[in-house]
């Protein structure tokens, strides 16, 4: 059985112009001591890092497939929890995003690219 030209080209094509759309999420420790237990909650899933040393970052490529706000929670040196809200991301976004964390604050900023 002969497969013709013009199919095989149409799959060639369906495959080499899909793309997945990504988001990369970086955690930065800017103290001056650790920070550990470390949630990002991000709509449909979250991923978590145990522990960031001072100075130290840590990047996670996501894919956003819901709409709704991003959240990290962490534990500072002392022991305290903390918990932020960042800003909503919406399906297909694309970018990154920057978690920046001290001992008592967390700064969330989004790079969007396209949506």
């Amino acid at each position: 059985m002969k497969i013709p030209r013009i199919f095989v080209a149409f799959i060639i094509l369906t495959l080499t112009s899909c793309r997945a759309h990504m988001v990369t999420v970086t955690l930065v420790n800017t103290s001056a001591a650790p920070i550990s237990t470390i949630v990002v909650d991000y709509p449909s899933a979250t991923f978590g890092k145990d522990r960031l040393a001072p100075a130290e970052s840590f990047s996670s490529p996501v894919k956003i497939t819901d709409g709704g706000a991003i959240k990290v929670q962490f534990t500072d040196a002392r022991g305290t929890s903390h918990r932020y809200t960042g800003p909503v991301l919406h399906p297909g976004e694309e970018g990154s995003i920057e978690i920046r964390l001290d001992q008592a604050t967390a700064a969330i900023t989004v790079h969007s690219g396209t949506r």
